[in-house]
């Protein structure tokens, strides 16, 4: 049966400084700290930023999570709250898979 996973996906907002690796943007390390704490409770898969000249990142919520409850975490998180990112909460198909994650890892 195929998974779903919700994915947040970050682009810059009207506060990124084009130019200014992702590292060193202004409020980033809060944007970390936040995302820490959903990592934390077990609830995010993987995140990071995009390496390319267009910036942002994205977020993978392990299965299960609660779409409303990651949309209202989204929203809060203080690089969005001052403009820095901003954000899109989406449901992915997972279309393929490696044949250890199919097969529960064995």
């Amino acid at each position: 049966m195929p998974r779903t996973l919700h994915v947040i996906t970050h682009q810059p907002g009207p506060l990124w400084q084009q130019g200014v690796a992702a590292f060193s943007q202004p409020g980033i390390e809060q944007h970390v700290a936040h995302y820490r704490q959903l990592q934390a409770s077990g609830r995010l898969e993987a995140g990071g930023p995009f390496l390319d000249a267009l910036g942002g990142g994205m977020m993978i919520a392990r299965e299960g999570v609660d779409l409303a409850l990651l949309s209202e975490f989204a929203g809060e998180d203080p690089t969005v709250l001052s403009g820095l990112l901003t954000f899109q909460v989406r449901t992915w198909l997972v279309g393929m898979e490696s044949l250890e994650a199919s097969q529960g890892g064995s």
